[in-house]
């Protein structure tokens, strides 16, 4: 069983772009959205398509099941989105043994930045880089299903950034 132990961040600055890959644009939307699981799909603007299920109602870990599948069976499913699509770039940034990606969100939640980093145990402690300001760790108006729910509004979201 595959296990997501995250912790997530707001950004402050620019700063983290000097350590960063080009970013790849990131299309999603969720088919099923419960308090305790989720499946979403997810399309890279490399081509790339998965399918993702979450399930767990703890904010640091949960159960997370994900597949490639065909980039138009993908496209299909958007028309099926639970809420709205998603909209953003994500980029890779490593720092101190961890690769955190930085999410910059377009659309609805434009302005708004978060820094997520994966870690192999929830004891982890990674070194936080200068650029993340506060955690936002299990606070659920900071998911992208809620944002894609329309539960949390973006330009509250942005101001607390």
């Amino acid at each position: 069983m595959a296990k997501e132990i995250e912790r997530k961040f707001l950004v402050s600055g620019q700063r983290w772009r000097s350590a960063a890959n080009e970013g790849i644009a990131i299309r999603q939307a969720y088919i099923v959205a419960q308090d305790d699981r989720s499946l979403r799909v997810r399309l890279y603007g490399d081509g790339r398509a998965r399918i993702t299920l979450k399930v767990g109602h703890a904010a640091l870990v949960r159960d997370e099941y994900e597949f490639d599948i065909d980039r138009d069976e993908a496209e299909d499913m958007l028309r099926h989105a639970v809420g709205k699509v998603i909209e953003k770039v994500r980029y890779k940034v490593p720092h101190e043994g961890h690769v955190w990606e930085v999410d910059v969100y377009d659309g609805a939640h434009r302005g708004l930045v978060i820094a997520e980093v994966e870690l192999s145990s929830i004891h982890d402690e990674p070194e936080l880089p200068n650029w993340v300001g506060r955690e936002v760790t299990g606070e659920s108006r900071y998911s992208n299903q809620s944002m894609a729910l329309g539960i949390s509004n973006g330009a509250s979201l942005r101001q607390l950034a």
